[in-house]
């Protein structure tokens, strides 16, 4: 297996979706001759044509509309939204039209929807570009909401996405596109959407976390490791729905739980486990449940980005007070 970004996986993903299914369509802002902001959609509309890569005006209603009537003439439109900061100009077609198509229909039609965006702070983008607003759509009924921490699980998850009969919002943070790489397949493989990953096994502590802050958290594991703490790391992969089984097991094992978001802490989806936990698993704990976020502002300019998101430090700190109570 090759060694790859997670923003080499993504554009294997869709290549990989391209030449199984002809009724797959990639548009957005730039994706065609350019690849996009990022590259990620780079060389598709060389090997599929402009009938199947192609760029759109800069209207991001115009684009979540186009994706609706596309999928009801049964069509696999893979939008993308150039920064998921720009989310507001198409909610009405994300969460009032395309997430209840399928009972607005009475269950006769698909609206097999992938939305990609990119989203995340840490790379001094300007204002509008970084926010986390995963927990708007996530709050909304009839939508997946997807975001991948590594190059493995951004194909798998991607091609999973592609090929649901429903609306799934791929969120894809920048600073991981490619701050790493590791091994990932050449050849075409799934994973379930709506399935949690363990990161990393431990007895005295469980921390439930996404994207970005999943490398936070197993550097934290790691630096309590040595301290005699053992620390179990979850990715919940997908945001909606939640990996309830994974989650209660991983709580009960361990007794202490600390979710971590890049979200503010009004936001994200940290308050959604939380709440289930609290109403499932509240008699395993032995300790409240910690809270890792970033605080309720606006998200800063790029110059004050690292001391307002969370990091490592943060998440050991919560455990050890965890683990004093």
């Amino acid at each position: 297996m090759a060694q790859k970004t997670m923003i080499e996986a993504i554009t294997e993903a869709l290549a990989t979706e391209l030449r199984n299914d002809d009724r797959t369509l990639i548009f957005g802002e730039d994706v065609g001759k350019n690849g996009g902001v990022f590259r990620a959609t780079q060389g598709l509309q060389d090997e599929f044509g402009e009938d199947r890569v192609f760029n759109t005006p800069l209207a991001e209603s115009g684009i979540g509309g186009m994706a609706i009537g596309l999928a009801l003439e049964g069509f696999r439109p893979i939008p993308e939204i150039q920064f998921f900061g720009f989310v507001f100009e198409v909610m009405d077609s994300i969460v009032a039209q395309a997430a209840r198509t399928r009972y607005r229909m009475g269950n006769t039609r698909n609206i097999p929807i992938t939305i990609r965006s990119p989203f995340g702070g840490g790379v001094h983008t300007p204002e509008l570009h970084a926010d986390s607003l995963e927990g708007l759509i996530a709050q909304s009924p009839g939508i997946k909401v997807v975001i991948p921490s590594n190059p493995y699980d951004a194909k798998g998850l991607l091609i999973s996405a592609i090929r649901d009969n429903d609306p799934v919002v791929f969120l894809e943070h920048m600073k991981l596109y490619r701050s790493f790489r590791e091994e990932v397949p050449e050849e075409e493989y799934t994973i379930p959407l709506g399935k949690a990953n363990v990161v990393r096994e431990g007895t005295d502590a469980t921390v439930i976390t996404y994207g970005a802050m999943v490398q936070e958290s197993v550097k934290a594991a790691e630096v309590l490791a040595e301290e005699g703490v053992s620390v179990e790391v979850i990715d919940l992969r997908t945001v909606q729905p939640l990996d309830i089984e994974t989650i209660t097991a991983s709580v009960e094992k361990t007794g202490r739980v600390v979710v971590v978001q890049e979200a503010q802490r009004q936001a994200g989806v940290g308050s959604k486990v939380i709440a289930e936990i609290s109403e499932r698993s509240v008699l395993s704990l032995v300790a409240p449940i910690g809270f890792v976020a970033s605080p309720d502002t606006v998200f800063p300019f790029g110059q004050a980005e690292k001391d307002w998101l969370p990091n490592a430090e943060d998440v050991a700190d919560k455990i050890r007070e965890l683990k004093e109570f």
